[in-house]
């Protein structure tokens, strides 16, 4: 009765069919990994490019505005309708503008202000219009879900409370004269 079992365990020892089969359970996983991680990777660029865009076409408005100066309310329409990417735009985007003197440069804070959607919403931290000829700092942050939070590059990005990752940018422009 051993001598069968033994033979058998031979035959199975020597059978190379489940080799592919083995190699695609390796595999497979290390696979869809990296295939997660690209598209992840992938949506973030765009609506980090979108959001940049969107910020340098209303910038561009506003300095080639003749004596026009936009409101907080009028600057962030233009940029959620410029910024497709960016999902549910109006409620998690944030503006910043910030007035400074080229020749006393102090810089901005390094963290820029956030929406975080576990919070109560805050009002807005700094927006000043500025002078004729003076420069302006715009930081705007969108803040988004990521879409494989588990998994690959959502599962290390920076998030609030209630998941939410942030894309961030920052213009410069110096004021027209009215």
């Amino acid at each position: 009765m051993t001598r069968p079992a033994i033979n058998r365990l031979i035959r199975f020892h020597r059978d190379e069919g489940g080799n592919s089969t083995i190699e695609f359970v390796i595999w497979f996983p290390l696979y869809i990994f990296l295939l997660l991680a690209a598209v992840e990777m992938s949506i973030i660029s765009v609506r980090q490019t979108t959001l940049e865009r969107a910020v340098d076409l209303t910038v561009r408005d506003i300095r080639l505005g003749t004596g026009t100066a936009p409101q907080h309310d009028e600057i962030k329409d233009l940029i959620c309708d410029r910024a497709v990417m960016v999902p549910d735009c109006k409620n998690n985007l944030k503006l910043e503008m910030i007035s400074v003197d080229p020749e006393n440069f102090v810089p901005p804070p390094v963290v820029p202000d956030c929406t975080d959607q576990s919070e109560e919403v805050r009002p807005v931290r700094n927006f000043v219009h500025g002078a004729s000829n003076e420069l302006m700092i715009l930081r705007a942050c969108a803040k988004f879900k990521p879409y494989y939070p588990l998994s690959g590059i959502g599962k290390e990005l920076t998030k609030d409370n209630a998941g939410y990752a942030a894309v961030t940018t920052t213009t410069a422009f110096v004021q027209e004269p009215r």
